[in-house]
């Protein structure tokens, strides 16, 4: 509770964008973000737009009070659509429809098709591919990595037997720790492609337009701009894994030294920290006082 609140307390645009989002969505999403109740806020069908709302809302102030334009944009998971937010691919009216979707939908995947997902912490990713292997084997289910967030912290996704078992086996095989997360959804794995092609009719509504900044995608790890390319990102990754790790190593080869991240969290400038020390990381959850972008080639990841 109280996510963006003081965001939309201490500057205007943040304001107009919750009040936008209220009046995209015919509810009151920002009463929920600023006062819960929290179980309800973190059902994914409100937590994905939230979040989102949040993310823009920071974009925003960043754009207006800094007027940064960043080199490239990328976003984990749900956050892809907010850096097509941030790249003009998308309107925030138009992502904000479609998180909502994607919300549902993985809900309802997660109704027909229950699963769960697993953080394996201290393997290296080849190991924790074995023990999904060997899980798959054991079991005949399905598991494998849903996000390679760092060096060192996995999460897998899959059905329940597979997962306990892949769980089993990382422990096995020497994992620092293993804690399996409060969800009954299997998110980036094919527990998601019962509801695939609805999603992926969604995505091929959506108003995409080429990206004016390049976008890394998940699936690829690569830049993105094309709207074909974009969509078939977008509709991969609800059932491929979160490529962090690779996107992350991408912007750092072309010389990328500075990273700004936007949203409820400071999430992804802690996993940089994992993935290279030297870059700098900025964290623009609530205001941008002190924020300073001096020379260099900065990052923007929503």
């Amino acid at each position: 509770m109280g996510m963006g609140l003081v965001l939309s307390q201490s500057y205007p645009e943040a304001q107009e964008t919750f009040v936008q989002a209220d009046a995209i969505l015919g509810f009151p999403l920002s009463t929920l973000c600023f006062e819960g109740p929290a179980e309800e806020l973190t059902d994914t069908i409100n937590a994905q737009p939230a979040i989102l709302t949040h993310s823009v809302a920071a974009l925003r102030v960043l754009e207006n009070h800094n007027g940064l334009r960043p080199d490239y944009v990328a976003g984990h998971s749900l956050g892809e659509f907010s850096a097509l937010v941030a790249a003009g691919a998308l309107t925030f009216e138009a992502a904000l429809r479609l998180v909502r979707e994607r919300g549902r939908l993985m809900k309802l995947a997660g109704e027909r098709s229950p699963g769960g997902m697993a953080a394996i912490l201290g393997l290296p990713r080849e190991a924790v591919e074995a023990a999904c292997e060997s899980a798959r084997q054991e079991t005949g289910g399905i598991v494998q990595i849903a996000n390679d967030n760092c060096p060192g912290q996995i999460v897998v996704s899959g059905e329940v037997p597979a997962l306990e078992a892949a769980m089993a086996q990382a422990q096995a095989a020497g994992a620092r720790k293993v804690v399996r997360l409060a969800v009954s959804i299997a998110a980036h794995s094919p527990l998601m492609a019962t509801v695939a092609d609805e999603f992926a009719a969604a995505v091929e509504a959506a108003p995409i337009q080429k990206a004016t900044i390049p976008i890394v995608g998940n699936v690829s790890a690569r830049p993105l701009t094309h709207p074909d390319d974009l969509r078939a990102e977008l509709t991969a990754q609800l059932t491929s894994p979160v490529r962090w790790t690779d996107s992350m190593r991408w912007l750092i080869e072309q010389g990328v030294k500075r990273v700004i991240e936007l949203g409820p969290d400071k999430v992804l400038t802690g996993l940089m920290k994992r993935i290279d020390r030297r870059v700098t990381r900025i964290n623009l959850e609530e205001s941008v006082e002190g924020l300073e972008v001096a020379e260099g080639r900065p990052t923007a990841g929503p």
